[in-house]
This record gives C-alpha cells, structure tokens and sequence, in this order.
C-alpha cells in the first residue's frame, strides 16, 4: 500500500488514513490530553505523510513506529509551545498578584525535582544528556543534532529510550504508576 502512496495513489492514501488514524489519535490524545489538539496532530502527520511518502525507510521500521515516532514528536513539540505560552502567562499573572504557593506544595515540587534528579542519575549518560538539554535548556531535537553531531534519529532515539528508563525509574521510586505511567 505504501509504494501506492508513494506513487501518488489517493485511493491507497485513503485506505491507510482510513487504516491508521485511530493508531494515530491514540498516540496524540495520550500525550497531549486535549482532543481538538490531538485532532490537530493527527491532520498534520496524515498531511505531512501525503506529501512526503519518499521519508517513510521501511528498513528503519515498521509503519506503524515511523507514524509513533511522527505523532509523538509533533506531540511534544505542542506541549513545548504550550508550557511556553503557560510561563507567560504565569508572569503576566505574577506581575499583577503576588501568589505564594503554600508549604505543602512547596515541599512536594522540591521532592518531585529531587526525584527526577536522581532518577536522571541512574540512567546511561547519553540518555541522560540529551534528556537534560531538550527538557530543561528546551533544545529542539535538531538542535541536539547539531551540537552533538548526531544523527537525528539517533537523538530521538536517546530521548525515547531516555524517557521509558527514566519513567521505570520514577515508578520504583514510587513517583509514577506502575499500571497507568502518571504521576501518583
């Protein structure tokens, strides 16, 4: 089906949307946890794949792990918008009111960084350091890339593999659950 697609066969296109959305919409209302968001993911990964077929490398993988791998990129790419958008909101709203945060939620955010650094600690370096720059200094995976003279794929790759160890991690800390992978 896909060599259809590649072809420029809208009927083939049509079977695999028809074939893989739900997979997709999964993926992104999982990550981002707003539908209409999640629709808009689904529309740009469909579109991007439409236009670009010729990036789909069967011997890098399934379909299915090229479309994860799409969807949850774009994924946290909105989530890096949104938290952007989140922190100036928040300072406009800290310049008008001061906000004190009480002491239990104080305690909590310093026990929850705690845990995250020591969970970040136990996991293998490479994942670890791409981890820290992508999250903390907010470096697009390009970005990484380039610095590390990497591979794209290889840091995706990192981050995904860093992200499951790190959440096994955090889930015999007792900070994730173990059943549904939130935070407890």
């Amino acid at each position: 089906m896909f060599r259809q697609i590649q072809r420029g066969s809208q009927q083939a296109f049509s079977s695999f949307y028809d074939q893989y959305i739900s997979f997709v919409f999964r993926i992104a209302f999982n990550t981002v946890q707003d539908r209409q968001e999640a629709e808009d993911i689904c529309h740009d990964v469909f579109l991007e794949v439409f236009l670009h077929p010729e990036r789909y490398n069967p011997e890098r993988g399934s379909v299915e792990a090229w479309l994860a791998v799409k969807t949850r990129s774009r994924c946290l790419d909105r989530l890096r918008k949104r938290k952007a958008v989140c922190v100036d909101n928040w300072e406009r709203v800290a310049g008008e009111q001061i906000i004190s945060p009480s002491a239990e939620v104080l305690v909590l955010e310093r026990a929850e960084r705690e845990a995250i650094h020591n969970a970040m600690q136990d996991i293998p370096e490479p994942q670890r350091n791409v981890l820290y720059d992508a999250y903390f200094k907010e470096r697009t995976h390009r970005e990484l890339s380039e610095r590390i003279q990497l591979p794209l794929g290889t840091i995706k790759s990192r981050i995904r593999y860093g992200l499951h160890n790190l959440k096994k991690r955090l889930t015999l800390l007792g900070w994730v659950h173990p059943e549904r992978g939130e935070p407890k």
